[in-house]
């Protein structure tokens, strides 16, 4: 089976070919230049492993949340590739790729940075298979994002530890033994736990692929942006 695999929800734009557990992956740390960078590099990748576009069996996407034009613009790329070449689509949860970045098996807290005073965080069961979630993603001040029950060393990955200079990981800092705050999801990830939810069966239609924003506002209007610079 093989795999394209995009990743564009934060300020990391990131492609990846997933052939039979091989993973070949353009990543990097490209704030604004993601519509730039994401078809040439896909076009580079499937040269580069000597693949042409009808050889592909499915296309993945992180579905967010993460940046509101990132995660649509990443959707958007994947949908019209799948649908020009008749193929089913994979949608993987950015802070369930982005949990992928821990260390070891055992618990892990991934969270990004959603600005407005908030974070995206989502806990996860981290395993040699993937990851498996323990409740539901949410949006919330720093204050009030919890851990679940679970066996195990807590670890912390992702934007939202260094988000309101540290609130969320002074926070926890008790129960989580590592935290890497400067991981970002990674499209090589993404493919992975694609490729599990292949074997599951879990294809989707493209047209019915939707982004997982989380938020219904993806934008503060000018009176609530000065209560909250007030605030600080």
């Amino acid at each position: 089976m093989i795999l394209l695999a995009f990743e564009t929800s934060t300020e990391a734009c990131s492609v990846a070919i997933w052939r039979d557990g091989e993973v070949l992956e353009r990543h990097e740390v490209a704030p604004r230049r993601h519509a730039e960078l994401v078809l040439p590099w896909a076009e580079g990748l499937l040269a580069e492993a000597g693949f042409s576009r009808t050889m592909l069996d499915a296309v993945a996407v992180g579905r967010g949340p993460g940046a509101f034009t990132g995660v649509r613009l990443g959707i958007a790329t994947a949908q019209g590739i799948a649908l020009a070449l008749d193929l089913p689509m994979l949608p993987v949860s950015t802070l369930a790729a982005l949990a992928m970045a821990a260390p070891e098996p055992g618990p892990v807290l991934a969270a990004i940075d959603a600005r407005m005073g908030e974070v995206y965080a989502g806990a996860f069961m981290r395993s040699d298979e993937g990851v498996e979630a323990l409740g539901p993603e949410t949006v919330s001040a720093p204050d009030a994002v919890g851990l679940p029950p679970a066996e195990g060393r807590w670890q912390g990955v992702g934007t939202g530890f260094a988000a309101l200079e540290g609130a969320l990981q002074a926070r926890l800092a008790d129960a989580i033994s590592t935290i890497d705050a400067g991981a970002l999801p990674r499209a090589g990830d993404v493919a992975r736990l694609a490729a599990r939810a292949w074997e599951r069966g879990e294809l989707v239609a493209p047209e019915r692929v939707e982004p997982a924003y989380l938020r219904d506002n993806v934008a503060l209007t000018l009176e609530q942006q000065q209560a909250l610079r007030a605030s600080r």
